[in-house]
C-alpha cells in the first residue's frame, strides 16, 4: 500500500480547499447527473438494453481498490474474457454508448464516488484495478500518483489524452507526477476549464 508524504497530508489545500472544491462542484453536477439518468431509463430499453450502471475496480488513493461507477455503454455479457482494448471487446460497445462516452457522460456517475470520498473532481485518473497492479511493477513513479485521490478528469487527460500503453502510460505519469508536486486551486480550474473545453467540442474517443 501506499502513504502520503507528510508534507502533502498538512497540505492546506488538499485537506480544506479540495474537498470543498470537491463538495460545491459535485452538487451543481447532481441536477445533469439526474436528467441523464431520467433519460436513460427512457432510452436504455431501446438501444442500450441491459443494466443502467457499470461498476469497474479501480487502484485509488494509497493504492486501494474501490468501485469507479459509469454509465453503461457495452452490451452485457456474462463474463468478459478479453482485454478492454481488444477489437473485438470494443465491438461489444453500442451505438448509444458510443455517444455517452464520445460526450463523457457516461464518467457522470462518478460524482458519487466523489460524493462517497473515493474520488475527487480533479486529480489522477484511476487505472482498472489490475492493470494498475502491474503498472505499479513495471513504470517508474507510478506508485506516487496515488498519494492523493484519483480524479475524474486530469492533467493526463486535458494535456496528453487517452493512452493504452505502458509507454503512453510512463508518459500518463509524468503529468500525473506534475499535478501531484504541484496541485493547487489555481491548477484545478485550470483542469476544469480545460475538461469542459473537451466535452462541449467532443474531443477524444
Amino acid at each position: 500500500m501506499c502513504k502520503l508524504q507528510p508534507e502533502r497530508a498538512e497540505s492546506a489545500y488538499l485537506r480544506w480547499g479540495k474537498p470543498i472544491f470537491d463538495l460545491v462542484f459535485s452538487v451543481l453536477l447532481l441536477p445533469p447527473l439526474a436528467v441523464a439518468c431520467a433519460a436513460l431509463l427512457v432510452l436504455n430499453p431501446i438501444f442500450n438494453r441491459g443494466p443502467l450502471f457499470f461498476t469497474q475496480p479501480r487502484m485509488g488513493l494509497g493504492c486501494r481498490a474501490f468501485g469507479a461507477i459509469k454509465f453503461r455503454t457495452m452490451r452485457p455479457v456474462m463474463r468478459v474474457t478479453r482485454r478492454a482494448d481488444d477489437p473485438l471487446e470494443l465491438d461489444r460497445i453500442t451505438p448509444l454508448g458510443r455517444f455517452l462516452r464520445r460526450s463523457r457522460i457516461d464518467e457522470l456517475p462518478q460524482i458519487i464516488n466523489v460524493l462517497r470520498g473515493e474520488m475527487s473532481l480533479i486529480g489522477p485518473r484511476p487505472d482498472y484495478f489490475h492493470h494498475a497492479r502491474r503498472y505499479l511493477r513495471r513504470v517508474p513513479g507510478y506508485r506516487r500518483r496515488h498519494e492523493v485521490r484519483p480524479g475524474i478528469s486530469g492533467l493526463a487527460q486535458t494535456d496528453l489524452g487517452y493512452v493504452d500503453c505502458t509507454e503512453g502510460t510512463r508518459l500518463k505519469v509524468a503529468l500525473d507526477l506534475r499535478y501531484v508536486e504541484q496541485m493547487s486551486l489555481r491548477l484545478d480550474l485550470y483542469i476544469f476549464r480545460r475538461t469542459l473545453e473537451t466535452v462541449v467540442g467532443r474531443k477524444g474517443c
